[in-house]
């Protein structure tokens, strides 16, 4: 099994490193957001199922041939006092490695999620108290506060999108038509879920630089499909007004109408930085800007066959340290 957890060993450390930078620098997500956003599912999943992998293989090593083997050889130290004198101190160095990373991970997410459930339900208290009822459809509350700012809370049945009295003053039906459409696309294709996963992610790994490059572009990738859905209905002119107009609003802060965060409890704003956040708070610059660069100079969509290509390439991350590791057990 030694070459199966080199291999993963380095394959780890390439979707750690090369790999995000050189994706997050390329210019063609912004022409096929979705096809670059399961890209970036992928290597995260890859990247952490290969470095995982890596420790645990090496580490039943002396005692499997494969990782099948090895676990139930490990599971007879553990429960039936087999000696364990075959497993060296490396060995055994990988093996608690891979048990605290795992941990480590699941715990993150699991944690993530309970202060997200937590923000939400003190938010939904606030709006229950200061926001009312508007007359743009069901499930859209108004807030009284001069900044223009708009965003979603997520929560099933219970969502909701937030408009502020800054925002519906600036802008004209046909652009607040425009943010509405944005904001629920962010509900309907449940960004929430993704900005959880990606933020819980971060949190446990934050010296890895897959994690930070990851977190930003599946914030802006996701701010780009809300834009698609309400190019859909609205013009681009309309989308790229709204956006100007509520960048140009003069307000001191947002902060008295929605909570900062990056861990996806609040989905799709629009802040005083003229963008539509799905960070649960306002976009950066940086964001706001390529999306209307996007949207000024369209670039023509991603070949067919490109698209093909990469999600060909996202199935073979996935598939191949999981083949690795299962596959000659099942074999065996």
């Amino acid at each position: 099994m030694f070459w199966t957890s080199y291999f993963l060993a380095v394959l780890a450390l390439v979707l750690a490193w090369p790999v995000p930078v050189l994706l997050s620098r390329a210019a063609w997500p912004a022409r096929a957001p979705f096809t670059a956003m399961v890209l970036w599912q992928a290597i995260a999943l890859a990247g952490g199922l290969s470095m995982i992998g890596a420790m645990l293989i090496y580490g039943l090593e002396p005692v499997g041939d494969n990782l099948i083997a090895g676990l139930r050889a490990l599971a007879g130290m553990v429960f039936l006092n087999q000696p364990t004198t075959a497993l060296g101190f490396w060995h055994l160095f990988a093996l608690s490695a891979a048990a605290l990373l795992s941990a480590h991970l699941v715990f993150t997410l699991l944690l993530t999620y309970v202060k997200i459930e937590r923000q939400r339900r003190r938010h939904r208290e606030l709006l229950a108290l200061l926001a009312s009822p508007s007359s743009d459809g069901p499930g859209t509350v108004v807030i009284n506060h001069d900044s223009p700012v708009a965003y979603c809370l997520p929560g099933g049945a219970r969502s909701v999108t937030v408009l502020s009295d800054g925002l519906m003053a600036r802008l004209e039906p046909a652009e607040l038509r425009a943010v509405l459409i944005h904001e629920n696309a962010h509900l309907s294709q449940r960004h929430d879920l993704l900005l959880w996963a990606f933020a819980a992610w971060r949190q446990a790994l934050p010296w890895f630089p897959t994690t930070r490059y990851a977190q930003l572009a599946v914030n802006s990738l996701i701010e780009m499909l809300a834009d698609d859905v309400a190019l859909r209905s609205e013009s681009k002119a309309t989308l790229i007004k709204a956006i100007a107009l509520v960048a140009g609003g003069q307000a001191p802060s947002v902060s008295a109408a929605r909570p900062a965060g990056g861990d996806g409890s609040v989905t799709g704003g629009f802040s005083t930085t003229g963008s539509f956040s799905a960070t649960g708070g306002a976009d950066s610059p940086r964001t706001t800007a390529s999306r209307v660069s996007r949207l000024l100079s369209p670039e023509p969509p991603l070949k067919p066959a490109y698209r093909a290509m990469v999600l060909a390439a996202s199935a073979l991350l996935l598939a191949a340290p999981t083949a690795l590791l299962i596959v000659p057990g099942l074999l065996g």
